[in-house]
């Protein structure tokens, strides 16, 4: 991947988290749960939209399959990550890593994706067009903390979190939702996760 970082990124501050972040830590690869249960309905043929991916076993589980993926993340580092493991999967050719902030990215394909992904964040601002990004017979599938992750954890943002019945409520006209479901965590917090399938036309 390009590793020149653009402008408006040079000093964002959830990239140099992030990045210090997977810099420390690494990668364990392992799909989220939801990817997971979403690839398993299935979805239509077709690409997916991976968004704020992280070093995603996700993305690396759906290029297994055989999919073409998308994956958008404000941290290098991650895509980094994520870059060599596919390499070393065999599966790069089906990847095309995106480094990019979500609140300015707006590169999706209206009604182009078999499957949208979204797992550990939440911005009202990008859920809709996430959600326009689903084909007519796709899914999308979100995770992120509830409101109820603040008692654990207060330093929390309110808007990164789920307010109660989102995101199902935030769905437009089109969508049935096939799961929507809260995940408690005493020591991290709540997330609660959906998944929902674009019945009308894109």
């Amino acid at each position: 991947m390009d590793d020149e970082v653009p402008p408006e990124l040079a000093g964002h501050p959830d990239r140099l988290r992030w990045n210090g972040k997977y810099g420390t830590a690494g990668a364990s690869f392992t799909p989220h749960r939801l990817a997971v249960r979403a690839l398993s309905q299935p979805p239509p043929d077709g690409p997916v939209l991976d968004l704020a991916c992280g070093p995603s076993g996700s993305t690396l589980l759906a290029a297994e399959h055989g999919r073409r993926v998308t994956a958008v993340d404000v941290s290098e580092v991650a895509l980094a990550l994520l870059d060599a493991e596919a390499r070393r999967r065999g599966v790069r050719d089906l990847i095309t890593l995106i480094h990019a902030d979500l609140g300015e990215w707006t590169s999706a394909v209206p009604g182009g994706f078999a499957l949208v992904l979204c797992t550990g964040y939440w911005d009202r601002a990008v859920f809709a067009p996430a959600a326009d990004a689903v084909t007519a017979g796709g899914l999308l599938a979100w995770e992120a903390f509830t409101v109820d992750a603040r008692r654990v954890r207060p330093r929390l943002p309110a808007e990164w979190c789920l307010a109660p019945g989102e995101p199902a409520s935030l769905l437009p006209a089109g969508f049935t939702v096939l799961d929507q479901q809260d995940v408690p965590d005493p020591e991290h917090g709540t997330k609660r996760g959906l998944i929902a399938r674009r019945v009308g036309p894109s």
